[in-house]
């Protein structure tokens, strides 16, 4: 039996994989297509302090080699989260780790507190949230801001931390720094890249927010870049994403330097994709005589070393 098992700040997954969220909900609309319990963790949609409506539509549009979209973060409010989401997940044998989202700091340190002693494994912090006291920044697009909101949720988590990094951003390696030395127990890139798409038959934006995430296939490169950069600077675990399709995508993650991935817009055109590339990991450590998933973790770190 291959070992698959990793451990990010004391917590263990039987596998590296887990579901990106925002393309999973909380497990329940994939329920029938997928074994929730053969996945390493499902990481939920994210979760904000009140119900939130989301963007105006049209807010999603098809483009080569993935997707745009401009949901805004759409959720029922960490009320009905804690009512029904949880409860759902509890039946299940596999980790939960929460997206937690806001406008504010303060909005953020609520969803916190309102998931402490909760069925919680993680908590993974989005920062690519508009800042509404700083003019709209995203917190993550600036290492002072993201150094503050991760060390003041990190005074009041009860669980581990996972802070998940805008790629908009001209440094990575800055921000992952910066989450470091607050205190972030893991960090998890890349979120989506901003891009937008016009209309050239209607002579206007495909999406009525203008610009959205673009995620799927076209920004792997992208992705496995940073997630490589940031192993070669910080200490903390990273859980890599962005365009994993099939196991050889999600190795090149591990090898980058993640210690597990997240499959994310696959799942749209592909509900058991999450668990193919869950086959796909062992099938390769079976045809390559890996024992460990540890001896590929890192390895091209190594080798350059």
């Amino acid at each position: 039996m291959k070992k698959t098992e990793v451990s990010i700040a004391g917590v263990t997954f039987k596998n590296p994989v887990m579901t990106a969220s925002g393309t999973f909900g909380s497990g329940m609309e994939y329920s029938e297509f997928v074994d929730l319990n053969t996945l390493g963790a499902v990481v939920t949609k994210g979760v904000a302090s009140t119900p939130w409506p989301g963007n105006p539509t049209p807010r999603i549009a098809e483009v080569y080699g993935g997707m745009l979209n401009a949901i805004g973060l759409q959720n029922p409010g960490i009320d009905v989260f804690l009512q029904r989401d949880l409860p759902f997940l509890a039946q299940y044998d596999t980790r939960v780790i929460v997206n937690v989202c806001g406008k504010s700091v303060e909005e953020y340190v609520t969803v916190v507190e309102r998931l402490a002693g909760s069925r919680a494994d993680m908590l993974e912090i989005n920062v690519s949230c508009p800042n509404v006291k700083e003019g709209a920044i995203a917190f993550g697009q600036n290492a002072d801001s993201l150094y503050d909101i991760t060390s003041r949720i990190k005074k009041k988590a009860t669980v581990p931390i996972i802070m998940k990094l805008s790629p908009n951003v001209t440094d990575i390696t800055e921000m992952a720094r910066a989450a470091e030395a607050a205190g972030a127990d893991a960090i998890s890139l890349i979120n989506t890249l901003t891009g937008m798409k016009i209309d050239i038959h209607k002579r206007t934006f495909a999406l009525a927010n203008k610009t959205g995430g673009l995620s799927g296939p076209a920004i792997r490169p992208v992705a496995v870049r940073m997630v490589y950069q940031c192993a070669q600077t910080v200490k903390i675990p990273i859980i890599g994403m962005g365009g994993i399709t099939c196991g050889e995508d999600a190795l090149e993650f591990l090898m980058a330097g993640a210690t597990a991935v997240s499959v994310g817009a696959a799942s749209f055109t592909n509900p058991s994709a999450v668990t193919e590339v869950i086959r796909g990991i062992e099938d390769y450590m079976e045809q390559n005589g890996v024992e460990d998933i540890h001896e590929i973790i890192g390895c091209v770190q190594s080798r350059e070393r």
